[in-house]
């Protein structure tokens, strides 16, 4: 479980494939203090540590996970956004988030607003996803309100504070973001359509 507060950009050190896993060792600030077996947050992607060093860090990713997420379009010296699993007793500073991708979205507007940024996604609605005005939305693992909500696309504004701290200020039109909806509105959505 996670709150999509980011804690630390980590940086794609080396990327490697073995059958259809990939293997991803990432350099962080945070290395020191994982073990694995623990679970982090990666552009909003659950994965779990598997070996570490002084220095970095290696997580795996299957063949599912890569499919449902941006993570096959990852490079070697990327930077990702990287949250460690929140501890019992901690504040909830941003929203329940699971670490569980619903889909891929992609960057259509980037729009700069005096000191701050409007970032508009766009993504499948077929698959039955949906956000509501000022609703939570984790975009690559951060905690973001959603502002002009409409069917198939949303826009979030960005402080400038988080454009330096999560790799959204290397996002352009174009840009593929893992999304997870808010598990609470999944809930509902899926009650709802079992009444019809």
């Amino acid at each position: 479980m996670f709150t999509g507060i980011i804690e630390t950009l980590g940086y794609i050190k080396c990327i490697e494939k073995e059958q259809d896993n990939v293997h991803f060792t990432i350099d962080a600030s945070i290395t020191h203090e994982l073990k694995v077996d623990q679970s982090v947050a990666h552009n909003g992607v659950c994965l779990t540590v598997v070996s570490t060093n002084d220095k970095n860090y290696t997580v795996t990713a299957i063949k599912e996970t890569l499919e449902k997420t941006n993570l096959s379009d990852w490079k070697e010296g990327d930077f990702v956004n990287l949250e460690r699993a929140m501890k019992l007793g901690d504040r909830l500073d941003g929203h329940i988030v699971q670490g569980h991708v619903d889909q891929i979205g992609t960057c259509i507007t980037v729009q700069e607003a005096n000191g701050s940024w409007y970032y508009t996604f766009e993504y499948d609605a077929t698959l039955n996803n949906l956000t509501i005005e000022k609703g939570s939305i984790t975009v690559n693992g951060v905690s973001l309100t959603v502002v002009n909500s409409k069917k198939a696309e949303f826009s979030v504004a960005i402080i400038p504070y988080t454009y330096e701290h999560t790799n959204f200020h290397n996002f352009q039109v174009g840009t593929k973001v893992n999304l997870e909806f808010d598990v609470i509105g999944k809930y509902v959505a899926k009650l709802h359509s079992q009444k019809e």
